[in-house]
């Protein structure tokens, strides 16, 4: 597959102390055992995180709020005297947004409109349609009633989480959108609150990790249970909405965040650098990745990321990410590109190349694409219009975006006329009874006297 020589580059290092930035060479035998362990993801959980959420979640399970007060306190640094001090007041959000300057309220409402707009192209209407028998068939589509939304927080606040979250729920018609964060010292950063203001939430608690989402699964006194909870976090949050999938429905289990660029000759190499740190500062987990197509640029970007990287205020974190999980890779053509994309499938895929478009009909594993160089990634985490919320660690393979289609259900309608019952009811009657199901065969006959049993 791989077959085109490339010279191996000199491992220059990125940054005092951190190992060689990867580049990998597609024409190399080991290629392809390479990029598997570049790529692969521990999916499984330690045993003594998945023990602790199980604790957790019994606990909430048996003993409600009294549990959901006392983890709170405990594990996040905070003193909640009461069960009801983990509820925000309406009022405390619409605070919050006013205290905001004239500039921070216009970005929030520009991301807003945007969000909501790009999401109401989504809806969906129930159709139906009459058969030559006179049968009518359909689907019925319908909001969920309440959603739990979890908001990551604690050392870090992401309104534009709460915005990705919530808006698409309230356009898909969801009746009431409960939420969780984190609080520091028993108070949500004022950016947060006013998003949850704008967002149109119905009712925020302060409490994160595994606790928040088994009170959403399981219901309290204070908290409503939901029938399904999206939204990122941790290793807890995570293992937690594993282990309560099927009490409720979860959106997906995420992982580290991920860029894959592909960058020909003629992408600025700054902007490809800066489009790498801007998933790499996230977390020494996350993944960032570019493909490019000659050696002259592979040696480029390492020597532009190493100069760069030193004027990012989170360049501990970024630099210990791209020795972990970053990489160069170097390749013959656009085809391989495209298969290596493929392999990957991204969360974020930027395509900085010309017809780029041409490219993009070969690769369809990725959460969300970025055309062209003027299409940063970070556009997309703040105010394009699709939410941010995307499938991680190669589940772009078999799922999508968050979005409306999360929010609403779909559910199949069967009218059968009198000539449709007869017609169809034998039918039914001899695949029932192929699988020994008589009982079945029965009910669809019934309908028919006369008919032959």
């Amino acid at each position: 597959m791989f077959r085109v020589k490339l010279k191996v580059i000199e491992k220059n290092k990125v940054g005092k102390g951190a190992q060689s930035l990867r580049v990998l060479f597609s024409s190399s035998a080991s290629f392809d055992f390479d990029l598997s362990r570049l790529t692969e993801t521990d999916t499984s959980t330690a045993a003594s995180v998945s023990e602790a959420v199980s604790g957790i979640l019994s606990r909430i399970k048996l003993e409600g709020d009294l549990a959901l007060l006392d983890i709170t306190n405990s594990l996040e640094d905070n003193s909640f005297s009461e069960i009801d001090d983990l509820q925000v007041c309406n009022r405390d959000m619409e605070q919050a947004w006013e205290r905001l300057g004239d500039n921070d309220r216009k970005a929030l409402q520009v991301a807003a409109n945007r969000i909501t707009d790009f999401h109401q192209k989504q809806c969906q209407s129930s159709w139906s349609f009459r058969d030559d028998s006179g049968n009518v068939l359909g689907q019925r589509i319908s909001p969920i009633d309440r959603v739990g939304v979890y908001v990551p927080g604690g050392k870090a606040s992401y309104p534009s989480s709460v915005l990705m979250s919530i808006i698409p729920a309230r356009v898909a018609g969801v009746s009431e959108v409960i939420a969780f964060t984190p609080s520091t010292s028993g108070a949500i950063n004022d950016y947060v609150l006013a998003a949850f203001s704008l967002a149109g939430v119905d009712r925020v608690f302060m409490a994160g990790g595994a606790q928040a989402i088994g009170a959403m699964a399981f219901g309290t006194a204070l908290v409503p249970k939901v029938d399904k909870i999206v939204g990122p976090g941790g290793a807890f949050v995570a293992e937690a909405k594993r282990q309560v999938f099927g009490s409720v429905g979860i959106d997906m289990i995420a992982g580290p965040s991920e860029v894959l660029v592909i960058a020909d000759d003629q992408a600025p190499v700054e902007w490809v650098a800066l489009d790498m740190f801007a998933q790499a500062e996230h977390d020494p987990a996350a993944q960032s990745i570019a493909i490019v197509f000659s050696e002259n640029y592979a040696k480029d970007l390492k020597v532009t990321i190493e100069r760069l990287i030193e004027e990012m205020p989170r360049k501990k974190i970024i630099k210990e990410s791209l020795s972990n999980r970053g990489a160069i890779i170097c390749c013959a053509n656009r085809r391989e590109a495209a298969e290596i994309a493929n392999r990957i499938a991204p969360e974020h895929l930027g395509l900085m190349i010309d017809n780029p478009y041409e490219l993009l009909d070969e690769i369809k594993n990725f959460g969300a694409v970025f055309v062209g160089n003027y299409s940063s990634e970070a556009m997309g985490d703040y105010v394009a219009g699709p939410s941010h919320v995307l499938p991680t660690s190669g589940s772009a393979k078999y799922s999508s975006p968050l979005g409306v289609y999360d929010f609403v259900k779909r559910s199949s309608v069967v009218e059968l006329s009198e000539q449709g019952s007869k017609e169809l009811g034998v039918v039914a009657a001899t695949l029932a009874q192929s699988e020994g199901l008589y009982a079945h065969a029965k009910t669809a006959l019934a309908r028919n006297p006369g008919s032959n049993e």
